[in-house]
């Protein structure tokens, strides 16, 4: 039994040594300082992705917002003149139909003798009536839009809010960029005393070049337009949650004050086109933070893939 283990432990005495190379130690250290970065990365695209679209969300409701609102006034407009006409006209419900009486056209509000024929035979009852019925569907049409959009560009700063840089993933970026400083001094060195082959100064190389484009990537633009973003998607919940009550009060039936109304129509309008500009600027935020991403992602794929 001496004899037996005796003869082991000649075997692993006589057994080469295989020394770990500085420039071994140095690629080793690459690899795990600039590894598993592109998983954050690839997390945080994502959530940029969501938060385009759903600022977009907010851009597009805003906007259809905007032209409901136009196309409200526009009617409210029609609205005014029939109601002028009513206002200026005496009528009579006789068998062959409406009559209308002694007419002052200095109280038609510069209304001409076609505007008088066409309301008898149109009806100004009935067609008031159905422009009254079209203001308030185009009304709901904005406040619901106003709503939608009010709703998008909340989701959208707390998604913006939360995809930024951590303090670990800019820990590592710099633990990257350092580690390869290094390897790129210990290569050197190896060449100079000839302690590595082609072969691996050809692979050190290649790790120096790719990881070392980390150097290039400014990370801190990543995190001023997902700033920009919030603060975009904030001012455009802010207005669009005003333009909303505001829009609900004018289109309200409790509203018997023309003047007001008519001022809350014009503020409604005026909210939603500062929603959709807002959300708009979100938008262009979030895109140009996906681009700032995917430039760090390429880095971070075409370095982990020269580690491999």
């Amino acid at each position: 039994m001496k004899v037996f283990v005796s003869g082991i432990l000649l075997l692993v005495s006589c057994m080469p040594a295989f020394a770990v190379s500085p420039l071994d130690i140095a690629i080793a250290n690459v690899r795990s300082s600039c590894g598993a970065i592109s998983v954050e990365l690839a997390d945080m695209k994502m959530r940029a992705g969501i938060g385009t679209a759903v600022s977009a969300v907010g851009t597009v409701t805003g906007g259809v917002a905007v032209g409901a609102g136009m196309a409200k006034a526009d009617v409210d407009s029609q609205i005014a003149h029939w109601r002028s006409v009513l206002n200026a006209m005496s009528a009579q419900d006789k068998a062959s139909g409406v009559v209308y009486e002694e007419i002052n056209m200095a109280d038609l509000n510069g209304l001409s003798a076609d505007d008088v024929v066409l309301a008898e035979l149109e009806n100004p009852n009935e067609k008031l009536s159905a422009l009254e019925q079209k203001s308030k569907k185009l009304g709901n049409v904005r406040t619901g839009t106003l709503a939608t959009s009010t709703a998008a560009n909340i989701a959208g700063a707390v998604v913006a809010g939360t995809n930024r840089i951590k303090g670990d993933l800019q820990q590592k970026i710099d633990s990257c960029i350092a580690s390869v400083t290094e390897l790129s001094r210990v290569r050197m060195q190896a060449r100079l005393d000839g302690s590595a082959d082609d072969a691996q100064l050809a692979n050190a190389e290649k790790i120096i070049a790719e990881c070392g484009a980390w150097e290039t990537v400014n990370v801190s633009s990543i995190d001023k337009r997902a700033q920009g973003a919030t603060i975009s998607s904030g001012v455009g919940a802010g207005l669009g949650l005003v333009g909303t009550i505001t829009s609900a009060t004018a289109n309200s039936d409790n509203l018997k004050d023309d003047k007001k109304e008519q001022n809350l129509n014009k503020a409604s309008n005026v909210l939603a086109g500062g929603t959709t500009l807002a959300s708009g600027a979100a938008t262009v935020f979030n895109a140009t933070q996906i681009s700032a991403i995917k430039r760090a992602a390429e880095v971070a794929d075409l370095c982990e893939g020269a580690l491999k």
